[in-house]
């Protein structure tokens, strides 16, 4: 008999999404011919509240769709295997409707399969409460094939969500907890565990671990989450973990990024959208990345860091306080400041007028003999420095816990950097 636990995930393979469960539990099954299923029909049921107020009454599409709901259990279940298969409702015939279903009626929906073609189903539905027949009517269903590639050697538990389109290779372990999203390419041995969400069209790369338990002694398997957005790339040997219950329960990935080979993202980190991690880049817990920001190979960001936007941090570089946004910061005894990170925002398109702008700024903060607060008042008065970029980097610096790395690079240091 299918498991309850299994309804979300098998009914998430209905061709439209997303769909609202109208099946508590399974009682009875007859694998391939006949299932039996509970509806509770409770007063908090979201429909309820228009149809109709003061005289709550189950729609009758709604009856229809829990016995369509039904059948696609029955269709759709493979013992030990997610479902290859994706339903959806071709055609209803002969529907009766015999008496109201009300707040407070126990539904008994039965599914008897009949005819089945590749592309076609049929299935005859009645539904009960008590002994009384409410509801009947013949399903016809439409199947297709799921474009989902699980290799046989993978280990992908039944309750795991598997999106459309959706390669997983040889020996890769999906855990029951994790949701995968739509067209996502999973490599061979790779391992992806725990609550994780990872979103359409990202590719996870051989022996990459996603999603494993935070490195930390305070954890204590509570139900953490990582979610990981569109079009990300995990190269080989990339760990992500997720979250701890103190840094607020979720390690957060954007949109875009590429993570290199080797990269580790500790937990409870956030990161943002269309970054790049060099092969080796140590990201500690609770460090927050900004847009656009590029970590070098071999870098290394201390815990409750944050790397500000289309920052640019050098290789082998140990970033111990808040790295400025739009500025180079290379260096480990310690990491320095080597101005505007003028290549990476051209290649973002922004304009020479705000580079020009921004360039001025980092020599006010660097190599006028003004402290930092007075530097920032000077910045805040000048109107020919006025925009939102500016505004960004007095803002990122006002908020720092931890500090900010103000300290500037030597000439030395600058003919070396400017030589490669």
């Amino acid at each position: 008999m299918p498991s309850t636990a299994l309804i979300p995930h098998v009914l998430d393979r209905l061709c439209y999404r997303y769909p609202s469960i109208l099946v508590d539990s399974i009682t009875e099954c007859e694998r391939g011919k006949r299932l039996v299923a509970i509806k509770n029909v409770t007063v908090n049921e979201e429909f309820f509240q228009g149809h109709f107020p003061g005289a709550p009454l189950l729609p009758a599409v709604l009856m229809l769709e829990s016995l369509l709901q039904v059948a696609a259990l029955l269709l759709l279940e493979r013992e030990d295997r997610p479902p290859d298969m994706r339903v959806y409702l071709r055609g209803v015939n002969d529907a009766k409707f015999r008496r109201q279903v009300v707040p407070g009626d126990r539904l008994r929906l039965e599914i008897s399969m009949g005819k089945r073609r590749s592309s076609l189903a049929r299935a005859q539905g009645t539904a009960y409460v008590g002994e009384q027949i409410v509801a009947e009517a013949e399903l016809l269903i439409g199947l297709r094939p799921d474009r989902t590639e699980i290799d046989s050697t993978a280990i992908v538990d039944p309750r795991a969500v598997i999106g459309e389109g959706t390669q997983i290779g040889p020996s890769a372990k999906i855990g029951p907890h994790v949701r995968i999203g739509n067209n996502v390419k999973i490599g061979a041995s790779a391992v992806i565990d725990g609550w994780t969400e990872v979103g359409d069209d990202t590719e996870i790369y051989p022996f990459a671990s996603i999603g494993l338990a935070p490195q930390d002694l305070k954890y204590q398997g509570e139900a953490t989450k990582l979610v990981i957005g569109q079009r990300n790339i995990f190269r080989e040997f990339v760990t992500i973990n997720r979250g701890t219950r103190g840094g607020g329960g979720e390690t957060r990935i954007g949109d875009r990024n590429l993570f290199m080979a080797y990269v580790h993202v500790a937990h409870d980190c956030h990161v943002g959208n269309d970054i790049i991690f060099g092969p080796q880049a140590m990201i500690g817990g609770h460090v927050t990345i900004e847009d656009y920001a590029n970590i070098s190979a071999a870098s290394a960001v201390h815990q409750f860091c944050r790397v500000g936007q289309h920052a640019f941090i050098g290789g082998y570089s140990v970033v111990t306080k808040d790295a400025l946004p739009y500025a180079k910061t290379v260096g480990s005894r310690p990491a320095r400041i080597f101005g505007a990170n003028t290549i990476g925002l051209m290649r973002r398109g922004i304009s020479p007028d705000v580079i020009d702008k921004l360039k001025r700024t980092f020599r006010y903060l660097l190599q006028s003999k003004l402290n930092t607060t007075r530097a920032l008042d000077k910045i805040q008065k000048d109107k020919s420095l006025a925009c939102d970029e500016v505004q960004n980097i007095i803002d990122f610096i006002r908020t720092s816990q931890r500090g900010v790395i103000l300290r500037r690079a030597t000439r030395r240091a600058e003919e070396i950097m400017a030589d490669e």
